[in-house]
């Protein structure tokens, strides 16, 4: 079993290193061919599933039960 310090630390990294993932391939995708109205979609897809991956973060790692 790991430690609140550890959950803490593991799980905020985890959720900075799929934030970089996911951001970096919404701005590859609107930058390149599909252009910014074509990747529109996609940036708020995105944002959609990095807010849904913070509030996991939260619930699992912050949030007392």
């Amino acid at each position: 079993m790991l430690t609140d310090t550890s959950r803490k630390i593991l799980g905020f990294i985890a959720t900075f290193l799929v934030s970089i993932f996911v951001l970096g391939l919404a701005h590859s995708i609107s930058t390149g061919f599909a252009g910014f109205w074509g990747g529109l979609p996609f940036w708020v897809i995105s944002l959609f599933v990095l807010s849904l991956a913070v509030y996991d973060f939260w619930d699992e790692c912050i949030r007392k039960k």
